[in-house]
């Protein structure tokens, strides 16, 4: 008998009132773990639906499973819905723009107070205690402010973003991890907790060395593309064959063991790479030496003939070939999300198993309000009162 998927959240609520990939984000990985989940849509919807093939793949990606309810939420009664539905839940997530919620009547302070078990989180740009506390804040300008754009890219080409909006979706999973830690602390003291975080802050968290490098007395680091300041050969960019790999072999007993494997073994001795310092002040020279080395290979030769003599390496791939490696095939990662009619569409499931339990494919993401009926039915709405709530333009 096939075993069940982990849901160790099983029996959580989630009302999520976000937009686009942070918020949803983190109310996915909730639901991922478990949690049911009510997505609150304006009557027009997230507007990730309104920006062409990329939102609509952002909905797809950080909505699957969720359960979709329209509302007016300017209206009284749209917030008295939204109300009902928050009452029945563990945790609010919400990451609209700066002041939103709290002139609909549905931030942290109003909502904790009528229900003081909700742990509610909130994401937003620039956080809610500096100057910027109201301006809108997306990934990219969080890339642009934390510092990570300026060490992004080659040292004379302009700062380069990174190639996915990776601000976003560790917003999301720290996001996640902050609820989770509420949950569990509410289970002894009976009270939930008002989380929050910024996209600004995310980003710079996810510098954490860099940064305690620079705050440690180090120059502040720039960009140079391929390699790092203070080792060599790390984090290198060598042509193969075919191709290109990443390269790191610093320590010295693996940048002997290289010079041993690529059948160099003098270079070891040589006195402009016999130490650290020594390829570091000679790193040009040293990507030429690299490149002599392994250009003769293929990707996956260069990959396998140095995994085997434990020296990391990574072939750099396109997406196309991700998607046909083995590992990829062999970790689960990619699940079917199923929606109605027997359509179906792949996506990316959780990166972490439970127990080894199988990885849950939960349903497709829903149309925007696609549960409205059912969800103000099971909030206590008799049939008549949701007639006249679609026929005011309350619900769509």
């Amino acid at each position: 008998m096939a075993a069940n998927p982990a849901a160790p959240l099983a029996g959580i609520r989630v009302v999520d009132l976000g937009q686009y990939i942070a918020g949803p984000g983190a109310a996915m990985t909730l639901l991922e773990l478990g949690a049911s989940v009510v997505k609150v849509e304006s009557l027009a919807g997230d507007q990730a639906r309104h920006i062409g093939r990329y939102g609509e793949a952002m909905v797809r990606a950080y909505n699957r499973g969720k359960r979709s309810i329209a509302l007016d939420l300017k209206s009284v009664a749209g917030r008295d819905a939204a109300l009902r539905l928050i009452s029945r839940a563990d945790v609010v997530v919400q990451n609209l723009r700066p002041g939103v919620v709290d002139k609909l009547g549905l931030g942290p302070a109003v909502v904790r107070n009528l229900f003081p078990r909700l742990v509610y989180l909130s994401i937003s740009g620039f956080g809610s205690r500096g100057p910027s506390r109201d301006r809108p804040g997306y990934d990219i300008a969080a890339q642009a402010e934390s510092g990570l754009m300026s060490v992004t890219g080659e040292p004379d080409r302009p700062p380069q973003k990174v190639g996915v909006p990776l601000v976003d979706a560790a917003a999301a999973h720290l996001g996640a991890q902050a609820v989770l830690a509420a949950l569990y602390g509410r289970e002894k003291s009976g009270v939930g907790a008002t989380i929050e975080t910024s996209l600004l802050e995310v980003a710079i968290h996810l510098q954490a060395t860099t940064w305690a490098d620079y705050l440690g007395g180090a120059d502040e680091p720039t960009r140079m593309g391929d390699g790092q300041p203070h080792n060599a050969p790390a984090a290198e960019v060598v042509p193969t064959r075919d191709g290109y790999i990443v390269l790191s072999a610093y320590a010295e007993e693996h940048w002997q063991r290289f010079c041993r494997v690529v059948g160099r073994a003098e270079l070891a001795s040589d006195p402009r790479f016999a130490t650290n310092e020594q390829r570091v002040a000679n790193r040009g020279t040293l990507r030429a030496v690299l490149g002599e080395c392994l250009s003769g290979l293929s990707s996956e030769e260069c990959v396998t003939l140095l995994a085997r003599n434990q020296i990391v390496a990574g072939a750099v791939r396109s997406y196309a070939q991700v998607l046909d490696s083995p590992d990829l095939a062999a970790s689960g990662l990619i699940v079917e999300a199923c929606g109605e009619a027997g359509s179906s569409y792949r996506a990316l499931g959780l990166p972490y198993r439970i127990d080894d339990a199988p990885t849950p494919t939960p349903a497709a993401a829903p149309a925007c309000g696609a549960d409205t009926d059912a969800l103000l039915a099971e909030a206590g709405y008799g049939a008549a009162e949701i007639v006249a709530l679609r026929r005011s333009g309350v619900v769509a």
